[in-house]
Order: C-alpha cells, then structure tokens, then sequence
C-alpha cells in the first residue's frame, strides 16, 4: 500500500485473546496465534485488550517487537456515569493495571482514572461509547460529557452502524480522533485498522487524537457481526476449546442455544456436534439474529438521537 511506504501505520486497537474471560479458550485465539496473524496481515503494530487482564503480555513477554501492551479496563462509576465504561489504556504495565483496578473497583470513580492516567503519562481511548451492559439502565446525557475527556473514540465494528455514526459525531463535535477496532472475540485481527504516521506507537496513537488517520474498513457492520457469529459458534464447539469458559454474543436467544447444545455429552458425538454447529452457523449468517438485535435497539437508538440533538 502507498500509504505505509510513505510512512504510514497500521493497527487494530481493539482485540481479545483466549485471556479473556468471554472468549472460548481455544488454540485458535492463544495470543501467540493472533500475533503471528496480525504479522502475516502486515499490522505495524499489534496489541490485545483483554478484559482487565495483561495475561497475553506474560505469555509473549512485554518487549516483543511490534507488540503493544493494552487492557480493556471496566469501570462501574454509578455516580458521575450511572453505567459501565470500557477504557482501552495502551503501553502500561502490570503495576498500573493494578493501581488502575484498584481506583475502579474502590473509588468506582472514572474521573480518578482518567487522572490517573494523565499523571502516568497512558494513552487511552474510550470503547463503543453507546454499548451499554445488559441490565443496566444507561445515563445517556453523561456520554457526551465524558467523550470530552478522550483523546480518541473507537468506531467499533461489533456494535451498529447508528450508535457508531453518534460516536463519529461526538469525535467531530469535541475534535477527537477516532479508530476503527474490531474487538473480535474469534480471531478477527486486523480486518479492520486504522492508519496514521509514527515512528512508533506513541506517535502513530497522539496523530489519530489529532486528527490525521484513515479508518479502513471493508465490509459493512451487519456482515462484521455475522462473520463474529459465526466464528464463535465454531470456537464454541471446537474439540481443544476448554471446558468451563463463559461464552457471550450480546444475542440472548442465541447464547441461550449455543449454551445448551454446547455441552459434554454432545462433544462426545462428533456427527451431532458437527451437524448442530453447522445449523447454528447457517441460522448466525442467515441476518435473522442481527435483524433482531437490530430491532431490539430501536427504541435506545430514538434516545440516543434526541439526546444528541439536545447537546
């Protein structure tokens, strides 16, 4: 690409490994894995972001060339938010993971972590800022107020089209920058990627908060999300996948299947676990989950517009 030989880089901010919590533990995910097929994608540099963990860094070792430490840090701030915030924090390490985790689950305060941020000098850009936990009743007039206070908002390609337009427009109205992740769950590195100059991270990310980026993306966000379907439903049945690990599509009715038919015993059947995974496969890239998804967030993405029209 002209791009990167006129000094251009790219990456894919947001990716989880099998260090996740909600991500099956299969080989397929081992963050040596998506390492080396970010590598074979040309990504200059690569990170993972796993939820409150920088489990990935112990196993590939923290001064990897081209390997970016990153965490997907939660926080749960009821009383300047009222709902759950995920910060991408890069080029940490374990301790200040510790001492952000710490702020975040004692002071449940965001505007501490942020400062705690800025005082270790940590670049952090805010997650799908219209993504909200299931149950949780979301504050949607503190989004706008808590994007002023980062340098970058992710587009990401797990969430709809409308929401990420919304976080497009926050990023102009407050001159964000923006990246395009595709916090895939299942492998999908690299699909999607941002590109900016630097000689190094740090500069690649400061150049995105200031504007200068490209967002790469090559397919729209409904397929995005099948393809993620798809792709957890055969992790979920796969044979090295372990057993006991938590497995979440954001689809209820889906999660509900998969966790019934993905047991044990059926695993002890390689005709009928192949069969179900298939079907299950065929009814994920059918669109019919993601139409109801869709359909499901109508009525938030109403509350979304009015609220974003009033600020």
């Amino acid at each position: 690409m002209e791009l990167m030989d006129d000094g251009w880089q790219k990456a894919d901010l947001h990716v989880h490994s099998s260090c996740s919590y909600d991500v099956p533990k299969s080989s397929t995910v081992h963050p040596q894995i998506l390492f080396e097929k970010a590598m074979s994608k040309n990504m200059s540099y690569v990170t993972f972001t796993d939820h409150d963990t920088v489990e990935a860094f112990d196993i590939l070792g923290w001064k990897k060339e081209k390997l970016v430490p990153g965490v997907e840090l939660s926080v749960t701030d009821k009383s300047n938010v009222g709902h759950t915030v995920h910060i991408n924090v890069f080029e940490l390490d374990s301790e200040q993971l510790t001492d952000m985790k710490s702020i975040a689950t004692k002071q449940q305060d965001i505007f501490m972590v942020i400062d705690f941020l800025k005082d270790n000098d940590l670049l952090y850009m805010y997650n799908h800022p219209f993504w909200f936990a299931v149950g949780e009743k979301p504050n949607l007039l503190a989004v706008p107020e808590l994007a002023k206070h980062f340098p970058v908002i992710e587009y990401n390609m797990q969430d709809l089209k409308q929401k990420n337009l919304f976080a497009m427009a926050l990023a102009h109205r407050f001159g964000k920058g923006m990246a395009v992740t595709t916090d895939s769950h299942t492998g999908g590195i690299g699909a999607v990627y941002t590109m900016a100059k630097g000689d190094d991270f740090r500069e690649y990310f400061n150049n995105i908060s200031k504007g200068n980026y490209y967002l790469v993306m090559d397919n729209p966000i409904w397929k995005h999300i099948t393809q993620e379907l798809s792709a957890w439903i055969e992790l979920v049945f796969s044979t090295d996948r372990q057993v006991g690990a938590e497995f979440f599509t954001g689809v209820t009715l889906l999660d509900r299947a998969v966790r019934m038919v993905a047991s044990d015993k059926l695993a002890g059947y390689p005709s009928v676990n192949r069969f179900t995974m298939k079907s299950m496969q065929k009814l994920s890239t059918s669109g019919l989950p993601f139409f109801l998804y869709m359909l499901s967030k109508r009525s938030q993405i109403s509350e979304i517009k009015n609220i974003m029209n009033l600020q």
